[in-house]
Order: C-alpha cells, then structure tokens, then sequence
C-alpha cells in the first residue's frame, strides 16, 4: 500500500499552523511513517498532531460524554463494538434480526476517532452524536482537551500487555507501511519502541497517567484491561454498565452482547473482510488474531526480554502487573 492511500500516513490537509509547529518540534526516523514528531512529550505522526492540535482547540465535552480510551493496537475495536452494544442494547436489542448496526457496519464507523475525525473531517458536527455521545481516542491524558478534564464525562480506559500492544501493531504497520520504511528491521522497532520513540510512545506514560487517575477519580475514569475483557468479557461488561450507569442489564443480555462482539463473530462479517473505511484502511486490518499471548509467534526470547526489561523497570512502583 503506497504511503498516499491511507489518510494518517499523508499530509496534504496539514494546515499552515501545523507544518510551522512542527518545524520546531523534535523528529526522528520513524517505521509505520518515515518520520514522527514529539509534542507534550508524546510521539505522533504530522497528520495525527494536526488532529490533536484541533480536537484540544475544539471539542467541548459534555457531563454525560462517553470516551474510550487506548494505546494503538490495544482492544480498540473490540471495546467500540462492547460498549456500543451495551449502550444501545434497547434501541437495538440482541440477539437482532440481522439488522444490528455492528451485523452491518464497522465499529469504527459506529464510534468516531476524535484526533482522527478532526483531521480528516474538521468540521464535522459531534454535537449531532446521539447522547450520550460515544467517541475515542488516543490522546494522553495530560493533552486531553480542557473540557474533557474538568467536566463529569466518563472515561473508560483499556490497556493491554505492552508485548502484544507492539506486536499487533508491528503486524498492521506491515499492511500500511510505505515502500521506504517497508523494510525496517523488527529489531530497531522493539528498540525504538522501548525508548519511547514510538508512535503514541511512550507507552508506558500512556497507561500510568490513566492508571493513576482511575486511582484518584474512580468515578471520571475507569482502568480495564485486555486480557481480563478476553478471559471474563462478561463480568467486565457488567463493571462497564455499572460504572457508566447504564441500569441493570440482564444476564441473557450480557451473553448475547458477549457473542455478537466476539472476535469470530466480528471478523468473519462482510463489512469486517472485504470493506474500507473512509481513510482507505482496510476494516479486515483490524482484525489478526486477538489473542493473549500471541506476541510468542513474532518475538524472539531476546526481544522480549527487553520489552519485558522495559516493563519491569518503567512499572516497578506503580502496583500495576500485566498477565500475559
């Protein structure tokens, strides 16, 4: 795929505002893009920035807002596809007569990408969203838009096993990566990747300035994790629903929510195999294995044992551990 047929990856919709900031920004050879940029100590790409930039200038939240919060390649999809079925299970019950948005429609299309959204779409009108508005993003905490921080929205943040995080996305770079960084050694991404200079790098500051907010305000934010949503996707829903207040939601519900969002069920739709979003992406990309643990097929022993030395050292004191 070359590198002017997926929207982030290019930038021709960079505004003049951006391309000076980032003249001044720090840059460094990059993979997935040949270069990225570090803004409030976070590493994107131009088009990416410029969707940030926008999105802090303009989106105002409201108190009943819902945000779903990631790394890159960490259960984004997948958590779309959950808490848009729970938030819509009585406008669109399940099990459905084929006529459920997700049967039809990728969750990404469902759930609007708000850095995303505010660079290909800048004027794009989130106040027609219905409420409560359910978006997400990658945004570290700290360059959340103002009205994001200090209203009573929800955020629900969902990490994932810094491994697999880098292998998922190590596999769809590889779908997405142009022909002059196609050929980058997995050796300097995992280097690259434990420095932090990474795209939405450093890890892990993303996860631990959400953790340690999840701890502070329980009520603002809510800290899930990948391998708990794949090993009890039941009992997490229901902590969802609970804290977003969503009511009392039925057993049988949470079953057929469980298997309409199911990794199997979702990638062998249509929509899921043969569609395109509008960035030219695939929605097949999405979609690999989904498994915990699956970084074993693509590292080595030494390359996880620095991503393991990285873990190690960057979480020490924080009390959060990874399953794997």
């Amino acid at each position: 795929m070359s590198s002017t047929s997926v929207d982030y990856l290019r930038d021709e919709l960079l505004t003049q505002e951006t391309i000076d900031l980032i003249s001044s920004l720090p840059k460094v050879k990059g993979w997935l893009v040949s270069e990225v940029c570090q803004f409030q100590g976070y590493w994107y790409t131009q088009a990416i920035l410029q969707g940030l930039l926008l999105c802090q200038k303009r989106f105002e939240a409201k108190d009943s807002d819902i945000i779903l919060v990631t790394n890159p390649k960490s259960g984004t999809t997948w958590l779309k596809a959950l808490v848009f079925a729970l938030l819509n299970r009585h406008k669109f019950p399940v099990p459905s007569s084929g006529n459920h948005p997700l049967l039809v429609t990728n969750p990404h299309l469902l759930v609007p990408f708000l850095e995303g959204v505010y660079y290909e779409s800048p004027d794009f009108d989130f106040l027609g969203l219905p409420t409560p508005r359910l978006m997400n993003t990658h945004i570290p905490y700290p360059s959340l838009p103002e009205s994001v921080k200090s209203s009573s929205c929800k955020i629900v943040y969902c990490c994932r096993n810094p491994k697999d995080m880098f292998v998922s996305l190590w596999h769809f770079g590889k779908k997405l990566a142009p022909k002059e960084t196609a050929d980058y050694p997995i050796e300097k991404a995992v280097e690259a990747f434990c420095e932090g200079k990474f795209i939405g790098g450093p890890f892990w500051d993303h996860i631990l300035e959400y953790w340690y907010a999840s701890r502070e305000n329980p009520d603002k934010v809510m800290f899930v994790t990948y391998e708990d949503l794949k090993k009890q996707t039941g009992v997490e829903i229901k902590r969802i629903a609970e804290f977003l207040g969503c009511g009392f939601i039925e057993e049988g519900q949470v079953e057929e929510i469980v298997k309409l969002c199911s990794f199997e069920s979702l990638s062998n739709l249509e929509v899921n195999r043969e569609g395109k979003l509008p960035n030219g992406i695939e929605t097949k990309s999405f979609f690999r294995k989904g498994e915990i643990g699956g970084w074993r097929d693509t590292l080595s022993e030494s390359l996880a044992a620095e991503i393991d030395r990285t873990i190690e050292d960057k979480f020490q004191d924080s009390g959060l551990k990874f399953s794997s």
